[in-house]
């Protein structure tokens, strides 16, 4: 019987290499793995799932919102840390902010101009979610880089090099108080939206003030999706958790401790608290 030409020989050989390990890492080893995970770590393999009255409210892995329909924190309720995945917490889009702490003048909206929007700097953001969260808890949201309304304590000065002969609080608009009067003898204005400040010095004012509210409760994950929040973060809100729910506040912090989580292998990271575990564990206190 005549061989075969070579180049046939090595298309054959090629082509039943393609099919064993087609068979072996398309079928077999995926089967394998899957097999392995379901058997020993179901929970986890199927996205650690948690349900509530036979229907699934959620991920453990996945934070969510706790508020209603305009967005109002429900009272109670535990609240989540804040989340730049998205409209908040979609997993399609995680990710973070992607600004930093160099990152703190804000854009102005100039009124009248058509499809010209503001756009709040990180320190403003933190700012702004710092008061909120004071007001919800019932605190100081004051921090040392943060006016009281709000907005980070950011001045612009001209000119830019030299004494100063102007001064503009520039994420305070107009008509606002500017958060200081005067800085260095010159008088403080405020922000007029619409007008060029890039060529001033740009100046953080720190304040006195000391931050009462954590850091998680004003900054979001890396990935947007954290289902935790600090033992600090959940400690501010007992007490309005309690109140809410008629409940002691010794009663709320058992539940804490019960949905806190330790460092990991016992030294990475900090102890934390799943957000969505916690309030499902009150809802099941209540009935």
């Amino acid at each position: 019987m005549e061989r075969l030409p070579s180049w046939i020989r090595q298309h054959l050989a090629a082509l039943r290499a393609l099919l064993v390990l087609t068979l072996l890492t398309g079928a077999v080893y995926p089967l394998l793995v899957t097999g392995v995970a379901q058997a020993l770590f179901n929970d986890g393999a199927n996205g650690s799932i948690v349900r509530k009255d036979g229907r699934d409210v959620g991920s453990a892995l996945i934070g969510q919102s706790f508020t209603d329909a305009r967005g109002k924190p429900i009272g109670k309720y535990f609240q989540s840390r804040p989340s730049a995945a998205g409209a908040g917490y979609d997993p399609a889009a995680s990710g973070a902010s992607n600004l930093g702490p160099e990152n703190i003048v804000d854009t102005l909206p100039a009124p009248g101009a058509k499809g010209t929007q503001g756009k709040q700097s990180l320190l403003t953001q933190v700012c702004a979610r710092s008061k909120a969260v004071g007001e919800l808890e019932g605190v100081s949201g004051a921090r040392p880089y943060c006016t009281p309304d709000g907005v980070g304590a950011v001045l612009k000065l001209f000119p830019a090099v030299g004494t100063p002969a102007r001064a503009v609080s520039v994420n305070q608009a107009c008509p606002a108080t500017p958060f200081i009067a005067e800085y260095q003898g010159v008088k403080v204005e405020c922000g007029r939206p619409g007008e060029d400040y890039s060529a001033g010095r740009t100046v953080a004012v720190r304040g006195s003030a000391r931050a009462v509210v954590p850091a998680d409760a004003v900054t979001a994950s890396g990935s947007g999706l954290d289902p935790h929040i600090s033992v600090a973060y959940a400690e501010l809100q007992v007490a309005r958790v309690a109140r809410e729910r008629g409940l002691g506040p010794a009663e709320v912090r058992s539940l804490v401790a019960e949905n806190t989580a330790g460092r990991g292998l016992g030294f990475m990271g900090e102890p934390a608290v799943n957000v969505l575990r916690l309030n499902l564990a009150l809802d099941r206190l209540k009935g």
